[in-house]
């Protein structure tokens, strides 16, 4: 009786503690089936079918593969078979999770199911792939913009969708042809005598010797100077005013006969001819060629030194036929000898030459460049960079921005909110990594330049999707 009296307090100790812990774990939902009971009443009823493809942050761009919570507490979202592939609700803010199924305050009727790898096939009732996937519905209202592709923000995330803004650009782009640096015709002299001469003498000058204006070349006689000048001294003797023609008509004939100024003015100092005189450089330059010797006898016209001034020379380049469009009178142009490495010389375009290479299809362009010190030398090669462009800003996009199927040229426009609109647009010149746009999308617009391809293949497949969707229901019909 002892034993039984004292039993039965413990006994109803024990169920009330019992009690009052499940009471707290039910008020309090810390418990495991709470704790589920409470996760599945915070989410909307989904379809037992649909299954859930991966779990994403309620706020911020990332995923999981499983039930995961945030820093702060909060359960990610799951995301159900289709919801990261359809377009974002019409009607939902651009931050809300897209939904694939209509809401039931709003139903929308599903006009057909495509097929989930992006396949030409479509069927008018819900079905599978081979691979066991589920088709996705199309919904009214989504195929009605045939021109205008609407992505979540999820998937725009995930395919890496990166767009700019177009804008006024300097489009320059360089073109690249050989050169050869060559001799600047107006700054090369030749020594030759207009009468017959004998050389008595030849100075210390060789072929590639630099030579000053007025320098002493060479030494000789001339029977035809000697007599012309024999002449000039006996009309020098007649008083002045008694015969000036005679005078001025035998100085004249001096000078017809080429004799440099400074035997003029001896003969008038001295009043007497010397038998031989020298013969001086007619500029500054170097000897590139000589063809006299000691005692020679030089016919008149014949070529005893040519001379030319390297303080200035050409390079002369070689461009295909293409790039005459793209070149232009005082275009900037840098040379860049083979045979002087890392250095370079800037000049511009001087000439362009009116006549094409008829072998070679090319067109030659003549720069004129500064030759400080004359280390640039004729006949050197060298590689001449032409910066053609110009002519002002103009509207251009990136080269990626652009859908080049040889045919036609599209750019995606970004209209914002997940929509993108496909346009074909009209190309201009190149350069600098950027296209000019000349029709097509105005400063401002906004372009895909990156994962645009993606777009404009859900672009392609949406208008097949709705033509095929049209031809069923006209044979339905």
């Amino acid at each position: 009786m002892v034993l039984t009296a004292l039993a039965v307090p413990v006994a109803v100790g024990l169920a009330v503690g019992g009690y009052q812990v499940g009471r707290l774990d039910l008020v309090s939902g810390l418990g495991p089936a709470a704790a589920s009971e409470k996760q599945q009443a915070s989410e909307p009823a989904r379809p037992a079918s649909e299954r859930v493809l991966y779990y994403r942050h309620p706020d911020q761009p990332e995923y999981a593969a499983g039930p995961r919570r945030t820093d702060d507490g909060r359960d990610f979202r799951a995301v159900y078979a289709g919801q990261d592939l359809e377009p974002e609700d019409p009607a939902a803010p651009a931050n809300a999770t897209v939904a694939a199924q209509p809401t039931a305050g709003s139903p929308r009727r599903i006009l057909y199911y495509r097929n989930p790898m992006g396949l030409p096939d479509t069927s008018p009732v819900p079905k599978k792939d081979s691979m066991g996937m589920d088709y996705i519905p199309v919904y009214e209202g989504e195929d009605q913009d045939g021109s205008t592709v609407r992505v979540a923000p999820g998937r725009i995330q995930t395919t890496g969708v990166r767009s700019e803004p177009v804008a006024l650009r300097e489009l320059v782009r360089p073109v690249r042809a050989p050169s050869m640096i060559q001799l600047d015709e107006r700054r090369v002299s030749v020594v030759a005598l207009r009468a017959e001469a004998f050389i008595d003498q030849v100075e210390d000058v060789t072929t590639g010797d630099r030579v000053r204006r007025g320098q002493p070349l060479l030494r000789l006689y001339s029977p035809e100077v000697v007599a012309a000048g024999a002449q000039y001294v006996s009309a020098l003797g007649i008083p002045a005013g008694t015969s000036g023609a005679t005078a001025d008509g035998a100085r004249r004939r001096l000078e017809n006969l080429g004799v440099p100024p400074q035997l003029l003015t001896e003969i008038e100092r001295t009043r007497r001819i010397p038998q031989s005189f020298v013969w001086p450089a007619p500029r500054d330059g170097v000897v590139l060629v000589r063809n006299v010797s000691d005692g020679m006898r030089m016919p008149a016209g014949e070529i005893l030194f040519r001379l030319a001034d390297l303080s200035v020379v050409w390079a002369v380049a070689d461009l295909p036929e293409r790039e005459l469009g793209s070149l232009a009178l005082g275009q900037r142009v840098e040379v860049r000898p083979r045979g002087l490495p890392g250095r370079s010389f800037a000049g511009r375009i001087d000439l362009i030459y009116p006549q094409l290479n008829t072998e070679t299809r090319t067109a030659r362009v003549r720069v004129e460049l500064p030759n400080p010190g004359g280390v640039l030398l004729p006949g050197m090669y060298a590689e001449a960079e032409i910066a053609s462009g110009g002519g002002g800003p103009v509207v251009a996009v990136p080269n990626s921005a652009v859908i080049d199927s040889g045919t036609r040229q599209v750019v995606i426009v970004d209209l914002g909110e997940g929509r993108f609109e496909p346009k074909e647009v009209r190309l201009g010149r190149r350069g600098g990594g950027f296209v000019e746009i000349r029709d097509g999308v105005v400063e401002g617009d906004r372009v895909v330049v990156a994962a645009n391809f993606l777009i404009d293949a859900e672009s392609n497949l949406r208008a097949a999707l709705r033509g095929l969707a049209t031809a069923a229901g006209e044979e339905g019909k």
